[in-house]
């Protein structure tokens, strides 16, 4: 069986004078490219540079929308109205598009980040705003969420694409969601253990929870981290492992 998966990275999360992450060393081993949108993260003149990276490199670009909270990297959780949530999408896209236009490239994705993006994981209200904010831009937007999560419901029920994102290097709690990183445990150190998993997700769909029982899962696109000490070469092992076993890393879109 013939096995085409995206290999994305969240980028473009570095701010004014604090650089975050290796994307520049990072974006040669990935096919996909979510970029911070100012809310949690980046500046215009970050996302003029990491837009510029991926378009270079052939990379599909993406919006990594988040909630308005730099100090927080967007990883506290905020209840928003549906129309908030809409107009946050929204104005994070707009700008990111702004960006790309100017340099001859296009938004293929949106990808939440975060709390926004956990949240709406497990709120098919979020959710729905969140897709509708998508779909009210283009409906040739891709929606990347998390596998058999209510962003993919939502997705369908608005009448957008979605594909399933896995992670490489983070737990999964029975019910398919992930463990939050306040927990032991959630998220996985060994380079090895987590490129196995990789692999095993997407040639047999299951991954093995915190607790030790297999769930079944999809995948679409793996998500890499690009800020850890070790990132550069753990995205090395898992583009160089899916090569070795016959895995075309290929764009979702």
């Amino acid at each position: 069986m013939e096995y085409k998966i995206d290999l994305n990275c969240d980028l473009g999360e570095s701010y004014g004078r604090y650089s975050l992450g290796m994307d520049r060393e990072v974006i040669s081993f990935i096919s996909s490219a979510n970029i911070a949108c100012g809310y949690h993260a980046s500046d215009p003149v970050v996302m003029k540079h990491t837009v510029a990276m991926a378009h270079e490199k052939g990379v599909h670009i993406g919006a990594h929308t988040g909630f308005p909270d730099i100090m927080g990297f967007g990883r506290r959780n905020m209840h928003l109205s549906s129309e908030e949530a809409k107009a946050y999408t929204q104005y994070q896209i707009g700008a990111l598009e702004g960006i790309c236009r100017a340099q001859g490239s296009r938004i293929y994705h949106v990808k939440p980040h975060g709390a926004f993006y956990n949240m709406a994981a497990k709120d098919y209200t979020l959710a729905k705003a969140i897709c509708e904010g998508i779909a009210e831009i283009s409906e040739d937007i891709i929606l990347l969420g998390l596998c058999n999560s209510e962003m993919i419901k939502a997705a369908a029920d608005t009448g957008i694409r979605a594909c399933s994102e896995v992670f490489a290097d983070r737990a999964y709690n029975d019910d398919g969601t992930l463990v939050s990183r306040n927990c032991k445990g959630a998220v996985i150190e060994e380079d090895e253990i987590a490129v196995e998993r990789v692999i095993r997700m997407i040639r047999e769909g299951v991954v093995t929870s915190i607790t030790g029982r297999d769930i079944p899962i999809k995948v679409d696109s793996v998500c890499v981290h690009g800020d850890g000490e070790k990132a550069l070469a753990f995205v090395e092992k898992i583009n160089c492992k899916m090569k070795e076993e016959g895995i075309m890393i290929h764009p979702f879109s």
